[in-house]
Protein backbone atom coordinates (compact mmCIF):
# COMPACT_ATOMS: atom_id res chain seq x y z
CA UNK A 1 0.00 0.00 0.00
CA UNK A 2 1.49 3.40 -0.77
CA UNK A 3 2.05 5.78 2.15
CA UNK A 4 -0.72 8.35 3.76
CA UNK A 5 -0.66 11.87 3.22
CA UNK A 6 2.72 13.53 3.94
CA UNK A 7 2.67 14.50 7.41
CA UNK A 8 2.91 18.23 8.17
CA UNK A 9 4.88 17.89 11.63
CA UNK A 10 3.67 20.07 14.73
CA UNK A 11 2.77 23.47 15.49
CA UNK A 12 2.35 25.30 19.11
CA UNK A 13 -0.75 27.40 20.47
CA UNK A 14 -3.27 25.30 17.98
CA UNK A 15 -6.75 26.13 18.52
CA UNK A 16 -8.41 24.35 20.15
CA UNK A 17 -11.24 21.21 18.41
CA UNK A 18 -13.97 22.46 17.51
CA UNK A 19 -17.16 21.45 20.38
CA UNK A 20 -18.73 17.90 20.17
CA UNK A 21 -21.57 18.30 17.64
CA UNK A 22 -25.26 18.44 19.78
CA UNK A 23 -26.63 14.51 18.36
CA UNK A 24 -24.63 11.65 17.38
CA UNK A 25 -24.25 11.00 13.52
CA UNK A 26 -24.97 8.43 11.40
CA UNK A 27 -21.02 8.43 10.22
CA UNK A 28 -19.61 9.15 13.75
CA UNK A 29 -18.51 5.78 14.42
CA UNK A 30 -16.78 5.26 11.43
CA UNK A 31 -15.05 8.27 11.73
CA UNK A 32 -14.00 7.23 14.99
CA UNK A 33 -12.78 4.13 14.68
CA UNK A 34 -10.88 5.74 11.44
CA UNK A 35 -9.24 8.59 13.86
CA UNK A 36 -8.24 5.15 16.41
CA UNK A 37 -6.61 3.51 12.99
CA UNK A 38 -4.95 6.23 12.18
CA UNK A 39 -4.02 9.17 14.76
CA UNK A 40 -2.56 11.53 12.22
CA UNK A 41 -5.96 12.16 10.95
CA UNK A 42 -8.51 12.99 13.84
CA UNK A 43 -12.32 14.44 12.28
CA UNK A 44 -14.90 16.65 14.12
CA UNK A 45 -18.47 16.72 13.45
CA UNK A 46 -20.00 20.21 13.70
CA UNK A 47 -23.38 21.20 15.15
CA UNK A 48 -26.13 22.46 13.71
CA UNK A 49 -25.26 25.81 15.00
CA UNK A 50 -21.45 25.78 15.32
CA UNK A 51 -19.32 27.94 13.09
CA UNK A 52 -16.68 25.90 11.52
CA UNK A 53 -13.13 27.06 12.45
CA UNK A 54 -11.03 29.48 11.55
CA UNK A 55 -7.41 30.70 11.88
CA UNK A 56 -4.59 29.57 13.15
CA UNK A 57 -3.68 26.87 10.05
CA UNK A 58 -7.35 26.28 9.33
CA UNK A 59 -8.19 26.47 5.37
CA UNK A 60 -11.69 26.03 4.15
CA UNK A 61 -12.54 23.64 1.18
CA UNK A 62 -14.76 25.80 -0.20
CA UNK A 63 -11.68 28.64 -0.34
CA UNK A 64 -9.29 26.28 -1.86
CA UNK A 65 -11.64 25.42 -4.24
CA UNK A 66 -11.98 29.67 -5.09
CA UNK A 67 -8.43 29.67 -5.79
CA UNK A 68 -7.60 32.96 -4.06
CA UNK A 69 -5.64 34.31 -0.82
CA UNK A 70 -6.11 30.73 0.96
CA UNK A 71 -4.51 29.00 -1.77
CA UNK A 72 -1.86 31.25 -2.02
CA UNK A 73 -1.43 30.24 2.26
CA UNK A 74 -1.89 26.72 1.57
CA UNK A 75 0.67 25.89 -0.88
CA UNK A 76 3.21 28.14 0.39
CA UNK A 77 3.39 25.38 3.11
CA UNK A 78 4.03 22.75 0.49
CA UNK A 79 6.49 25.41 -1.33
CA UNK A 80 8.80 25.54 1.87
CA UNK A 81 8.46 22.17 2.60
CA UNK A 82 9.99 21.46 -0.67
CA UNK A 83 13.21 23.90 -0.77
CA UNK A 84 13.80 23.17 3.21
CA UNK A 85 13.84 18.84 2.21
CA UNK A 86 15.33 18.97 -1.10
CA UNK A 87 17.45 22.00 -0.99
CA UNK A 88 15.75 23.22 -4.47
CA UNK A 89 12.91 25.12 -5.03
CA UNK A 90 9.62 23.33 -6.71
CA UNK A 91 8.14 24.28 -9.90
CA UNK A 92 5.08 25.21 -9.23
CA UNK A 93 2.52 22.90 -11.08
CA UNK A 94 4.64 19.86 -8.78
CA UNK A 95 3.95 22.24 -5.39
CA UNK A 96 0.37 22.34 -6.50
CA UNK A 97 0.31 18.51 -7.25
CA UNK A 98 1.39 17.73 -3.91
CA UNK A 99 -0.85 20.30 -1.90
CA UNK A 100 -3.69 18.72 -3.61
CA UNK A 101 -2.95 15.25 -3.00
CA UNK A 102 -2.05 16.88 1.00
CA UNK A 103 -5.75 17.63 1.42
CA UNK A 104 -7.44 14.90 -1.32
CA UNK A 105 -6.33 12.19 0.32
CA UNK A 106 -7.85 12.91 3.73
CA UNK A 107 -10.48 14.40 2.33
CA UNK A 108 -11.58 11.55 0.11
CA UNK A 109 -11.77 9.60 3.74
CA UNK A 110 -14.53 11.43 5.01
CA UNK A 111 -16.90 9.71 2.20
CA UNK A 112 -15.31 6.24 1.48
CA UNK A 113 -14.39 5.22 5.46
CA UNK A 114 -18.22 5.33 6.47
CA UNK A 115 -19.14 3.60 3.28
CA UNK A 116 -16.63 1.07 3.96
CA UNK A 117 -17.72 0.55 7.52
CA UNK A 118 -21.16 1.14 7.69
CA UNK A 119 -22.37 1.68 4.63
CA UNK A 120 -23.50 5.11 5.14
CA UNK A 121 -21.95 7.58 2.49
CA UNK A 122 -22.38 11.38 3.73
CA UNK A 123 -22.70 14.20 1.23
CA UNK A 124 -19.95 16.67 1.63
CA UNK A 125 -19.81 19.87 -0.31
CA UNK A 126 -17.07 21.94 -0.34
CA UNK A 127 -19.02 24.17 1.80
CA UNK A 128 -19.24 21.97 5.04
CA UNK A 129 -15.13 20.76 4.87
CA UNK A 130 -11.95 22.38 7.00
CA UNK A 131 -8.72 21.20 7.16
CA UNK A 132 -6.29 22.01 9.83
CA UNK A 133 -3.09 20.32 7.80
CA UNK A 134 -0.78 20.83 10.88
CA UNK A 135 -2.04 18.31 13.27
CA UNK A 136 -4.13 16.30 10.36
CA UNK A 137 -8.00 18.12 11.51
CA UNK A 138 -10.48 18.23 9.56
CA UNK A 139 -14.20 19.46 10.58
CA UNK A 140 -17.32 18.72 8.96
CA UNK A 141 -20.71 19.35 9.00
CA UNK A 142 -22.87 15.96 7.87
CA UNK A 143 -26.69 16.84 7.14
CA UNK A 144 -27.36 14.19 4.95
CA UNK A 145 -26.07 10.80 3.93
CA UNK A 146 -27.49 7.72 1.55
CA UNK A 147 -27.83 3.91 3.46
CA UNK A 148 -29.67 0.83 2.13
CA UNK A 149 -33.08 0.21 3.18
CA UNK A 150 -32.25 -2.40 6.23
CA UNK A 151 -29.87 0.04 7.91
CA UNK A 152 -31.61 1.56 11.13
CA UNK A 153 -30.25 4.93 10.51
CA UNK A 154 -32.97 4.68 7.43
CA UNK A 155 -35.39 6.07 9.35
CA UNK A 156 -33.28 9.39 10.75
CA UNK A 157 -33.56 12.59 9.47
CA UNK A 158 -31.12 13.25 6.34
CA UNK A 159 -31.05 9.91 5.25
CA UNK A 160 -31.27 9.36 1.55
CA UNK A 161 -32.41 5.18 1.09
CA UNK A 162 -31.29 3.25 -1.78
CA UNK A 163 -32.15 -0.37 -3.36
CA UNK A 164 -28.72 -2.25 -3.27
CA UNK A 165 -24.67 -2.23 -2.99
CA UNK A 166 -24.31 -0.82 -6.31
CA UNK A 167 -26.68 2.11 -6.19
CA UNK A 168 -24.58 2.65 -3.07
CA UNK A 169 -21.70 3.00 -4.77
CA UNK A 170 -23.02 5.02 -7.22
CA UNK A 171 -23.51 7.42 -4.11
CA UNK A 172 -19.80 7.09 -3.13
CA UNK A 173 -18.75 8.29 -6.62
CA UNK A 174 -21.23 10.68 -6.56
CA UNK A 175 -20.03 12.41 -2.87
CA UNK A 176 -16.31 12.32 -3.88
CA UNK A 177 -17.19 14.20 -7.10
CA UNK A 178 -18.85 16.47 -5.64
CA UNK A 179 -16.29 17.52 -2.96
CA UNK A 180 -13.82 17.42 -5.13
CA UNK A 181 -14.26 18.70 -8.77
CA UNK A 182 -14.46 22.35 -7.10
CA UNK A 183 -10.98 21.46 -5.63
CA UNK A 184 -9.83 20.17 -9.10
CA UNK A 185 -10.82 23.81 -10.63
CA UNK A 186 -9.18 25.72 -8.02
CA UNK A 187 -5.85 23.53 -7.95
CA UNK A 188 -5.83 22.47 -11.79
CA UNK A 189 -4.76 25.84 -13.57
CA UNK A 190 -1.69 25.31 -11.08
CA UNK A 191 -0.54 22.25 -11.72
CA UNK A 192 -1.17 22.77 -15.84
CA UNK A 193 -3.60 20.16 -15.56
CA UNK A 194 -7.10 18.95 -16.75
CA UNK A 195 -9.74 17.18 -17.34
CA UNK A 196 -9.02 13.79 -17.81
CA UNK A 197 -5.86 14.07 -15.94
CA UNK A 198 -7.19 15.76 -13.22
CA UNK A 199 -9.79 12.86 -12.49
CA UNK A 200 -7.03 10.52 -12.78
CA UNK A 201 -5.52 12.09 -9.73
CA UNK A 202 -8.77 11.72 -8.43
CA UNK A 203 -9.03 7.95 -8.53
CA UNK A 204 -5.51 7.41 -6.90
CA UNK A 205 -6.49 9.71 -3.80
CA UNK A 206 -9.91 7.14 -3.59
CA UNK A 207 -8.11 4.25 -3.88
CA UNK A 208 -5.09 4.52 -2.24
CA UNK A 209 -6.22 6.61 1.25
CA UNK A 210 -9.08 3.90 1.23
CA UNK A 211 -6.29 0.61 0.85
CA UNK A 212 -4.11 2.33 3.04
CA UNK A 213 -6.53 2.67 6.10
CA UNK A 214 -8.23 -0.62 5.35
CA UNK A 215 -4.81 -1.93 6.20
CA UNK A 216 -4.83 -0.59 9.53
CA UNK A 217 -8.17 -2.11 10.32
CA UNK A 218 -6.83 -5.48 9.16
CA UNK A 219 -9.38 -5.14 6.13
CA UNK A 220 -7.19 -4.72 3.22
CA UNK A 221 -8.09 -8.05 1.37
CA UNK A 222 -11.98 -6.62 1.12
CA UNK A 223 -10.98 -2.87 0.53
CA UNK A 224 -9.35 -4.50 -2.79
CA UNK A 225 -12.48 -6.25 -3.77
CA UNK A 226 -14.71 -3.15 -2.77
CA UNK A 227 -12.37 -1.03 -4.45
CA UNK A 228 -12.37 -3.22 -7.55
CA UNK A 229 -16.48 -2.94 -7.98
CA UNK A 230 -16.16 0.73 -6.97
CA UNK A 231 -14.28 2.09 -9.93
CA UNK A 232 -13.90 -0.61 -12.74
CA UNK A 233 -12.79 1.55 -15.06
CA UNK A 234 -15.54 1.73 -16.84
CA UNK A 235 -18.14 4.67 -18.59
CA UNK A 236 -20.38 3.91 -14.97
CA UNK A 237 -17.74 5.49 -12.93
CA UNK A 238 -17.02 8.72 -15.35
CA UNK A 239 -15.86 11.32 -14.28
CA UNK A 240 -13.32 8.85 -12.80
CA UNK A 241 -10.66 7.89 -14.90
CA UNK A 242 -8.50 4.41 -14.96
CA UNK A 243 -9.84 1.39 -12.34
CA UNK A 244 -7.49 0.55 -8.93
CA UNK A 245 -5.31 -1.62 -11.09
CA UNK A 246 -4.46 -3.92 -7.90
CA UNK A 247 -2.15 -6.77 -8.90
CA UNK A 248 0.28 -9.27 -6.74
CA UNK A 249 3.76 -10.01 -7.11
CA UNK A 250 6.08 -12.42 -5.68
CA UNK A 251 8.16 -12.07 -3.31
CA UNK A 252 11.67 -13.90 -2.60
CA UNK A 253 10.91 -16.65 -0.69
CA UNK A 254 6.91 -16.92 -2.75
CA UNK A 255 4.84 -14.58 -0.49
CA UNK A 256 2.61 -12.76 -2.62
CA UNK A 257 2.86 -8.75 -2.46
CA UNK A 258 0.36 -6.78 -3.50
CA UNK A 259 0.83 -3.50 -5.55
CA UNK A 260 -0.88 -1.20 -7.76
CA UNK A 261 0.06 0.75 -10.64
CA UNK A 262 -1.37 4.57 -10.34
CA UNK A 263 -3.03 6.27 -13.11
CA UNK A 264 -1.68 9.55 -12.27
CA UNK A 265 1.62 10.49 -11.58
CA UNK A 266 2.99 13.25 -8.69
CA UNK A 267 5.81 14.68 -10.30
CA UNK A 268 8.03 13.55 -7.33
CA UNK A 269 11.03 12.23 -10.00
CA UNK A 270 11.72 15.99 -10.58
CA UNK A 271 12.86 16.56 -7.37
CA UNK A 272 14.60 13.37 -6.81
CA UNK A 273 15.52 11.80 -10.25
CA UNK A 274 15.91 8.25 -8.52
CA UNK A 275 12.81 8.61 -6.29
CA UNK A 276 9.60 7.60 -7.19
CA UNK A 277 6.39 6.36 -5.79
CA UNK A 278 6.38 2.32 -4.83
CA UNK A 279 3.15 2.02 -7.21
CA UNK A 280 4.09 4.52 -10.05
CA UNK A 281 4.10 3.54 -13.32
CA UNK A 282 7.82 4.08 -13.32
CA UNK A 283 8.55 2.10 -10.70
CA UNK A 284 9.69 -1.21 -12.16
CA UNK A 285 8.49 -4.89 -10.56
CA UNK A 286 12.26 -5.41 -9.42
CA UNK A 287 11.97 -2.13 -6.88
CA UNK A 288 8.32 -2.99 -5.72
CA UNK A 289 9.47 -5.88 -4.52
CA UNK A 290 12.57 -4.93 -2.87
CA UNK A 291 10.86 -2.13 -0.79
CA UNK A 292 7.33 -4.44 -0.49
CA UNK A 293 10.02 -7.16 1.08
CA UNK A 294 12.12 -4.20 3.31
CA UNK A 295 8.54 -2.86 4.78
CA UNK A 296 7.13 -6.56 5.79
CA UNK A 297 10.68 -7.09 7.89
CA UNK A 298 10.47 -3.93 9.65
Amino acid sequence: MSAPAPSAGTVTDAPAAPGAPTAVSPVAEAYARLSEAFPDLTVTELGTTEEAPRGQGWASAAGLAAAGPELDAFLAWDEAQVLRDYGQPGRPDVVAGFGLHRYAWPACLLITVPWFLSRRVPRLPVEHVTYERELGRMAVRVTTFACLPDDPAAALPGARVVPDEEALRTEVRAAVAEHLEPLLGGFGPRMRRRGRALWGMATDEVVEGLWYVAGLFGEEPRARRELDLLLPGSASARPYVGSPAFRELTGPDGEALPTRDRVSCCLFYTLDPAGTCATCPRTCDADRIARLTAAAAR
